[in-house]
């Protein structure tokens, strides 16, 4: 995090960075002295709502402008040709111009806002890869975007919307897709057995995501140690808290899945109490990082072997199998929401982005078909023995599951058969 008065003295001549969190309510004019070098822009957190014409910024890749004041996209990015990622989350954006943005654009977050409609124009952005606009007031979208054959991940949760056009489903590049909490999308809320809040004994916070937070604790009336996944209950990137834990009791059990034992009593606090997975378990991968954009990373020098990726990749299907047998898609199949241990036993976890559907079946699975292979993808470049069979085997499933022609991509429960 830098200071206005670093930029003021002239000490972050020639960065290529600029973080400012100042309570900021204009654009500082000293940031042009950096037009030359910055291609990161970070002034989210603070009270702007206009910005001056930023064309002069031509290294310029990245710009957050979260949680501001800005009521519409601002018309200053489209000679930025090297911006790929704009960042508007959490700000009172109702209006969006055609034609404003470069072509350049591939990761655009628009999450938590008050748009009613998309501009034609997105359909010009065939580099487009990664749109969040969760939380919007989306009645429909533009049949345009169907030339964004290069969109993987769409989160369209917490929207207005009256249904899912067909020529999103035949997106070819689709993997990744999020749509609870719309009119068309309304379900049942599935029952749990309930435990009021007084029952846990709170012990260690087991981790955070952008729904909430995992403690272990200690329940009383089951008598034993479980975690405990406490919502925190606003809009995130995947939609809302409720929709999240509607999925997750209703999953059902598989043995791949971790066992949802209860919900906290009452609607004042969202929670789920849940099976506690033993420390030995870790993260399969870690989430996609800006230069992935849509794929995700893996810790420094991690490798796997054949066979450990054919076990993960038999799971993984059996799972999935059993979460579309109950019209569920998860819309998130990544390895970062994969749990594994040392012996390869592994569990899918985080329902956050996850939504029923009630027809078109096969097309909804096919989209998260090219999820997974992506997976495999992602694992099999880390493996240690190429030339093993089960290796090659999987190697050719990943190819036919990310077919660009969609029709030809196999079920779940055709892939072991």
């Amino acid at each position: 995090m830098q200071t206005l008065k670093q930029l003021h003295n002239g000490d972050l001549k020639g960065t290529k960075h600029l973080k400012l969190r100042e309570g900021l309510s204009s654009f500082p004019q000293e940031i042009f002295t950096l037009s030359e070098t910055l291609e990161v822009l970070d002034l989210s957190f603070n009270a702007l709502s206009e910005l001056p014409d930023l064309s002069s910024f031509k290294k310029l890749k990245i710009a957050f402008f979260s949680n501001n004041f800005f009521t519409k996209i601002p018309p200053v990015f489209k000679n930025c040709k090297e911006l790929y990622m704009l960042g508007f989350k959490a700000n009172k954006i109702d209006s969006f111009d055609e034609d404003i943005l470069p072509l350049s654009i591939s990761w655009l977050i628009l999450t938590d806002n008050a748009l009613s409609y998309l501009p034609k124009s997105i359909g010009k952005l065939q580099k487009l890869q990664k749109f969040a606009v969760a939380g919007n007031k989306l009645e429909t979208l533009p049949i345009e975007m169907k030339n964004c054959t290069n969109l993987e991940l769409i989160r369209l949760s917490a929207n207005e919307l009256k249904e899912i056009p067909l020529w999103l489903l035949e997106l070819p590049s689709l993997s990744w897709l999020a749509f609870s909490g719309n009119p068309f999308s309304k379900v049942e809320e599935f029952s749990l057995d309930e435990l009021p809040y007084s029952d846990l004994k709170v012990k260690d916070l087991l981790g955070e995501g952008a729904s909430g937070e995992i403690y272990k604790a200690y329940s009383k009336g089951l008598e034993k140690d479980i975690a405990f996944k406490l919502f925190k209950g606003a809009v995130t990137s995947d939609g809302y808290a409720k929709d999240e834990m509607n999925a997750y009791m209703s999953t059902g059990e598989h043995k791949n899945l971790i066992k949802v034992l209860a919900k906290l009593e009452g609607d004042e606090r969202l929670g789920l109490i849940l099976e506690l997975i033993p420390k030995s378990y870790k993260n399969l991968g870690l989430p996609p990082s800006l230069q992935t954009c849509t794929r995700d990373t893996f810790e420094k020098d991690q490798v796997f072997s054949a066979a450990s990726i054919m076990k993960i990749a038999k799971d993984m299907a059996s799972v999935s199998e059993h979460l579309h047998s109950r019209g569920l898609m998860h819309g998130d199949f990544y390895a970062h929401n994969i749990l594994i241990n040392e012996k390869d036993k592994s569990y899918l976890g985080d329902f956050g982005a996850a939504s029923f559907y009630k027809d078109n079946e096969e097309a909804y699975e096919r989209i998260e078909i090219r999820a997974y292979g992506c997976l495999l993808e992602d694992l099999l470049n880390l493996c240690t023995d190429p030339q093993d069979p089960q290796y090659l085997r999987l190697q050719e499933l990943s190819s036919k599951c990310m077919d660009y022609n969609i029709s030809k991509r196999p079920l779940f429960k055709e892939l072991f058969n």
